[in-house]
C-alpha cells in the first residue's frame, strides 16, 4: 500500500523532514518512491518556507491510492491542499500519569458493580429460554432415536 508520509533528515536537534511517496513495508527512513515536498517544523507557523509540498503531485498520487498519515493529512491541511481532518479526543491527555491509572483502577471497579446488577436482568431471559430449549431437545432426540432404529436393520442383513 502506498503511503503519503515523513521521512526524517537533519541533524540531531534539528529535524527536518520530507513529504516522501513509499510503501507503507519500506522502514521510515529508507527507500521511497517520490520525493513531494518538505517540512521543517523548527521555522514559524506564519513563514512560508516551513511548508514546501508539490500539490499536483499529491493530487495525482492520491488518485493512484496513496493514503496520507495522520500526520501528513494535518500538514497537507495547513497548506490547504486537502480538508483538515478531525481533531482527535483525548480528555485524559492533561491528566498527570499517576493519577490516570489511579482514575482508570476505579474505573475498572464500577463497571463490575454495574454488571452485577445486570446479570439477574440477563438470567430472566435465560429461564424464558430454557423453557424453550427442553422441547427443542426433545425433537432433536426423536430423530436420533430413529437413527437408532434404523441402524440395527441395517446390521441384520449383514449378519
Amino acid at each position: 500500500m502506498l503511503k503519503i508520509r515523513l521521512s526524517m533528515g537533519g541533524v540531531r536537534k534539528r529535524p527536518v523532514y520530507k513529504i516522501v511517496i513509499a510503501d507503507s513495508r519500506y522502514p521510515r527512513d529508507g527507500k521511497f518512491i517520490e520525493k513531494i515536498g518538505s517540512y521543517n517544523p523548527l521555522l514559524p507557523k506564519d513563514k512560508k518556507e516551513r511548508i514546501k509540498v508539490e500539490a499536483e503531485r499529491v493530487k495525482y498520487w492520491m488518485s493512484k491510492g496513496a493514503q496520507p498519515t495522520l500526520r501528513v493529512s494535518r500538514i497537507l491541511g495547513e497548506a490547504q491542499i486537502m480538508p483538515m481532518p478531525k481533531p482527535g479526543n483525548n480528555p485524559q491527555k492533561a491528566v498527570p500519569k499517576k493519577e490516570r491509572k489511579k482514575e482508570g483502577e476505579e474505573s475498572k471497579e464500577a463497571p463490575k458493580a454495574e454488571a452485577k446488577k445486570e446479570e439477574p436482568k440477563k438470567e430472566e431471559p435465560k429461564a424464558e429460554a430454557n423453557k424453550e430449549e427442553p422441547k427443542a431437545e426433545a425433537k432433536k432426540e426423536e430423530p436420533k432415536a430413529e437413527a437408532k432404529k434404523e441402524e440395527p436393520k441395517k446390521e441384520e442383513p449383514k449378519a
